[in-house]
Formats: C-alpha cells, sequence, structure tokens
C-alpha cells in the first residue's frame, strides 16, 4: 500500500468524535449493520454530491461499543469535489451526521500522512467506578462499575511491569498473519475527584482485545483476588489466561492519536509497516496496527 495520492486527488484529514453505543464497531461489515465508517461514507457521499463513495482510512479501528474523542482518518477525494465542497463541508456534514458521531474538523492532509500507518501512538482511558452505589446513570454508558473495592497503588504496581515492547500474546485476540509485538508507553492509573478510576492507556499500537484484557488483569488485581506481579507473570507466559477477562467495551475511549513533524510523516508510515519482531526471535509476523 503506498502514500503517494492518486494524481487528481487530495488526501483529506478528519477529525472525529462519537458515541460507540449504538454502532457495531468502526469498521462497515457485509452484514449492513451500522457502524462509525458507513454513517461517515454516506454522508460524505450526500454532502458532495458524489456518485461513488470514498472510503476512509483510520487510525484505530474501535470494537463496537468503544468510543472515540480523538479519532482520526483520512479520505481521497477528488481535486475538484475538494475545491468546490472545502468551506462548506464540515457544516453539511453537521447536518447530514446522527447525533452520535461528529466531525470536527476537515483539511487537506501534509504530504505523507495516512492516518494509520504515520501515528506514533494512540492513547485510551478506561473508566471504572468502584462506588458501591453504582454508576452515576448519566455516566452508565461510558463507565464500567466494579463491585469491589479497588486498591489504586496495586493496579498501578501491576501497571509498571507491563511498561515497554513486548509480545502481548496474552493479551490478544490472536489474528491470521498478525503480531502481537507492541511498546505500551503508558500505564497509570489515576482517581479522579469524582472517584472514577481512569486507566491511561498509551502505546505504539494496539492489537484486538489489548486494551480490555490488560484492565480486566489489573482490576483482578485491585480488587485483592491477585497480587500485583501477576499480570506480568501472565505476560511472560505468552498464552491467554482464563482468569483474565476482556471488560465490557463502553468504559472504553479512544482520546487522542499522536503523529510526528510533517517532515517525518513519509518515513514513519513505511517504518510502521516493516516487520516486528523481538530481540532473539527467529523470526517476524506482518506489523499490523
Amino acid at each position: 500500500m503506498s502514500d503517494e495520492v492518486e494524481p487528481g486527488f487530495v488526501r483529506v484529514r478528519l477529525d472525529l468524535s462519537y458515541d460507540g453505543k449504538d454502532f457495531s464497531g468502526w469498521a462497515k461489515q457485509a452484514s449492513g449493520r451500522r457502524t462509525v465508517q458507513g454513517e461517515i461514507e454516506d454522508a460524505l457521499k450526500t454532502v458532495t454530491r458524489s456518485a461513488q463513495t470514498y472510503e476512509l482510512t483510520v487510525a484505530g479501528r474501535t470494537d463496537a461499543g468503544v468510543h472515540a474523542r480523538g479519532q482520526v482518518a483520512h479520505v481521497d477525494l477528488p481535486e475538484d469535489v475538494w475545491v468546490e465542497h472545502q468551506d462548506k463541508l464540515l457544516r453539511r456534514l453537521a447536518g447530514r451526521l446522527p447525533h452520535d458521531v461528529r466531525v470536527w474538523k476537515v483539511a487537506r492532509a501534509p504530504s505523507g500522512f495516512n492516518a494509520r500507518f504515520a501515528a506514533v501512538w494512540r492513547r485510551y482511558v478506561y473508566r471504572v467506578t468502584d462506588n458501591p452505589g453504582g454508576v452515576d446513570p448519566l455516566l452508565r454508558s461510558h463507565v464500567l462499575w466494579h463491585d469491589w473495592e479497588l486498591d489504586m497503588d496495586a493496579m498501578n504496581a501491576a501497571a509498571e511491569k507491563l511498561i515497554g515492547e513486548h509480545d502481548f500474546a496474552a493479551y490478544c485476540k490472536r489474528r491470521e498473519g498478525a503480531t502481537t509485538i507492541r511498546t505500551l508507553q503508558e500505564l497509570r492509573w489515576e482517581r479522579s475527584p469524582d472517584g472514577i478510576l481512569e486507566a491511561t492507556v498509551r502505546a505504539d499500537a494496539f492489537c484486538h482485545n489489548m486494551v480490555r484484557s490488560l484492565v480486566g488483569a489489573m482490576l483482578f488485581v485491585g480488587d485483592g483476588h491477585r497480587p500485583p506481579d501477576w499480570p506480568a507473570k501472565v505476560l511472560a507466559a505468552g498464552v491467554r489466561d482464563s482468569a483474565v477477562h476482556v471488560v465490557r467495551p463502553h468504559g472504553l475511549t479512544l482520546e487522542e492519536v499522536g503523529y510526528p513533524a510533517d517532515e517525518l510523516l513519509a518515513s514513519r508510515s513505511k517504518e510502521a509497516r516493516n516487520k516486528r519482531t523481538l530481540p532473539g526471535a527467529p523470526f517476524s509476523e506482518p506489523g499490523c496496527c
């Protein structure tokens, strides 16, 4: 896959957010289920009065029920379509899109930009409360209730041992031909003034179910069912542990995607496509976001 834009086309960056509650994830599905990608592509087709659908490329495909505040995508539009609609595109999308998805910014992307491969990190936050009374009804679609008191210090102790480049096979749902090697750049828990615990998880990329599996393991530490060194032992074992639960998706939000300086975009995209392997590993698999 090349990052070269076809002659006569313009690459456009879209910054967007959505409430994942009623979506079957980001990616379009053959089943025809409602997805974020499908809604935005349909809206673009309508507001630009185009006969064809222009396909979006996204920074991170979110699962059904997962939210996004800082999602990024790109689309290649014919230059004449972009010139005609660029000034009014944002307002027209606002009038066409359903209320649970918004595009906040549209702009011509710099040379070498690829929403998926040029990203250097994605930052998610998982929100959970251990309030014995449950979740505030106004937050119920975005916060998980854990019916045990949680020790934040214990969870942070567990988190520290997971940071770095590892094979996260024990915390990922394997996909054919995809590596599970990732660099976990940040993993920490904080308790907000309203008592909600927030896990910030930042990595160069994530494999399927990785964030929700890591959170599930750390909650098991926080409520005293496992010691703080247990998640790292699971990681080192390299196989799925039945005690690691994939927590529900509604507590998870993609908060932000990071990109390098414009002059480094093309080299970053090329680097992200390289095969990944850990030191000493006999072989590697294709990289995947």
